[in-house]
């Protein structure tokens, strides 16, 4: 005669298990903690020496091409590699991811920095200028607050890649969720697995909403210039949708 199978969701090893998620509650607080820890330090990191590279290239244009080059060759480096390249330097720590990390967020950081100071109008750098504004009085008011929009969307995306990326530590012992996902991998437990996946989904998510909030808050001119434009196109009786408007018909 067979025996029924085990009522038990952990036994009968299913990859949805409420059971897994009240028992293990503690380490799975503790492995979300350890991965905004060592995403939000990394990504910030790399924010520091992007910063400087791109007012450096932006500068001296015939810096560009070997600060990009440099950037973009660190972000094909594989993962394990760039671990094994820091290993001797770090040893196997929490700085070692971090630091790795930091490097992959160069190119995105940098590019996207610098593409938002090369878009500021020339006609805004030339009132600056009138206004009697030094360089860098210029370069804190005017410059950097019209390079936010290009420079929070390679922020926003190197913050989720961060997120993914950071699982990658679990070969050393501090890849946060990716503990768990690597330990559950090894032992096909099904619900750590998928339960320590959504957890670096909806971190990811949370950290991109978050930073696209910032950028509003950092850009209350774009909201006047879009409140305006509604206006104007009230005002005229246009009723199209925003999308159309300029479009021939």
């Amino acid at each position: 005669m067979t025996a029924p199978p085990p009522d038990d969701c952990l036994a009968r090893n299913d990859w949805i298990c409420g059971d897994y998620l009240s028992t293990r509650r503690q380490i799975l607080l503790d492995a979300v903690a350890q991965h905004l820890q060592l995403t939000v330090v990394s990504v910030a990191l790399g924010l520091v020496i992007a910063v400087p590279l791109a007012l450096l290239a932006r500068r001296r244009r015939w810096t560009a091409g070997p600060v990009l080059g440099i950037t973009t060759v660190i972000y094909t480096i594989p993962s394990l590699a760039m671990f094994s390249l820091l290993l001797p330097v770090y040893g196997l720590s929490a700085t070692l991811v971090v630091v790795g990390l930091a490097l992959y967020s160069l190119t995105l950081l940098v590019r996207n920095i610098l593409a938002g100071l090369e878009g500021v109008p020339a006609e805004a750098r030339e009132a600056a200028r009138g206004m009697g504004y030094g360089p860098m009085r210029q370069l804190l008011t005017v410059e950097l607050p019209l390079a936010v929009p290009a420079a929070m969307a390679g922020l926003r995306i190197a913050t989720v890649s961060a997120v993914a990326l950071t699982t990658v530590g679990a070969i050393v012992g501090y890849g946060g969720l990716g503990n768990l996902i690597y330990a559950g991998m090894n032992s096909f437990f099904k619900a750590q697995v998928l339960t320590a996946s959504v957890l670096c989904v909806l971190i990811a998510v949370v950290l991109d909403l978050l930073l696209l909030g910032a950028e509003r808050l950092l850009t209350p001119w774009r909201r006047a210039s879009r409140r305006g434009r509604v206006r104007t196109r009230a005002t005229a009786g246009d009723t199209r949708p925003a999308a159309a408007v300029g479009r021939r018909t």
